[in-house]
């Protein structure tokens, strides 16, 4: 006589369509009142059995169970879909880029529930060979997310890449600073053309590249107060930029910075000649009170600028594959270090939160013998004179 199985043991039977043992048992029931029932296939059944204890310790545990077929493809495409809502276009670009070049075509086809520490560490070591340290962590950081997404709607147990160290890659291209008959030279190389007053205001006063295309006319006094007192110079406040949301990089960036001369001349200038492309534009002129802006008045993108900016290099005699807009900034630094200006008051002027940022990424180019100490020193502990 047949035993009747207990509560909760399920049932099992033989699929003839996929000859295999289908063992299966109901684990509870929606809000909707369906039954939610897990299923474990086996060639015998004890194998089918031991597949489906396996899926509800997972269900106990609070894991619903991912499909076997999914993909590290389909984890990375979800991510790259949905779970990059409020970042700005530029870093979608980014992501989308590193994620269909690098990620896809070595891991994609990897059933994500098959994924290892090891396949990530192997792909990691390949990349280091041709890619610089900074894009590994890129790399890394966009599979992590990808895999935590897929983690927290149950396609997976745990994360795997979140166990791998990123190697150290290749070497990046190292910044670098104008000398000051180089920085002369393209100061007067960008004379006559439509990046002149961009190169003076970056070269002069250290701005960012973001921070000039976003500049606009009514953060600009070419004037100054000089009655006041104190005497107020010429002026830029550099209180936006193009990234998201129109924030400066950091607290500190939001700063308003005299003009010297040479900027506040080159600013006149550079009125003029957008006035008359105004009105040469005409109705097509776009009226968004841009400082930099296009022949129609539009924004500059960062590759107007390195377009533009390379044939100012190139009229100065110099390599423009060499050179890039950012290191005028650079430059700014290198040219105040070497004049004996103090660090902190070059964080301050690049509107850096700190003097460790400063001398992290531009020590290669701060003056590299301090006077003020020993000139100090020499004047406390003077030799007495002799009698």
């Amino acid at each position: 006589m047949t035993t009747r199985r207990a509560r909760g043991e399920g049932g099992l039977h033989w699929d003839e369509s996929r000859q295999r043992w289908i063992a299966t048992v109901t684990v509870g029931y929606t809000p909707a009142g369906k039954r939610i029932v897990r299923k474990g296939s086996g060639k015998t059944k004890t194998e089918a059995r031991t597949k489906l204890r396996e899926k509800i310790r997972d269900y106990e545990d609070g894991l619903a169970i991912a499909e076997h077929h999914y993909t590290v493809t389909e984890a990375v495409t979800d991510w790259l879909t949905y779970g990059l809502n409020g970042r700005s276009d530029r870093t979608k670009t980014k992501c989308e880029i590193l994620c269909r070049t690098h990620i896809i075509p070595a891991l994609g086809a990897r059933k994500l529930r098959e994924l290892r520490a090891q396949d990530v560490d192997r792909w990691l070591t390949d990349k280091a060979t041709t890619l610089s340290t900074r894009t590994l962590r890129d790399l890394h950081g966009c599979l992590n997310r990808s895999i935590n997404r897929a983690m927290a709607r149950d396609k997976v147990k745990r994360n795997v890449v979140a166990l791998c160290s990123v190697p150290r890659g290749q070497e990046g291209r190292p910044s670098k600073s104008l000398t000051l008959d180089q920085a002369k030279a393209v100061l007067d190389a960008a004379e006559g053309t439509r990046l002149h007053a961009y190169v003076v205001l970056s070269l002069l006063t250290g701005a960012r590249t973001e921070e000039l295309r976003a500049l606009t006319w009514d953060r600009v006094d070419l004037d100054g107060r000089p009655d006041s007192d104190p005497p107020l110079p010429p002026s830029v406040q550099v209180w936006h930029s193009v990234r998201a949301g129109g924030d400066t990089k950091t607290k500190k960036s939001r700063r308003t910075l005299a003009l010297p001369a040479r900027c506040v001349s080159a600013l006149a200038l550079h009125r003029q000649r957008q006035d008359r492309e105004r009105k040469t534009a005409g109705k097509d002129w776009h009226a968004l009170g841009l400082v930099f802006a296009t022949t129609v008045g539009t924004a500059l993108d960062a590759a107007n600028v390195r377009r533009a900016f390379r044939r100012v290099v190139t009229l100065a005699g110099m390599d423009p594959a060499a050179w890039t807009p950012r290191e005028l900034r650079h430059s700014f630094v290198s040219l105040l270090s070497d004049s004996g200006v103090s660090l902190e008051a070059i964080a301050d002027l690049c509107g850096h939160s700190g003097t460790t940022v400063t001398e992290k990424v531009y020590r290669h180019q701060l003056r590299p013998v301090m006077l003020q100490g020993a000139a100090v020193m020499d004047r406390i502990f003077a030799p007495a004179a002799e009698a």
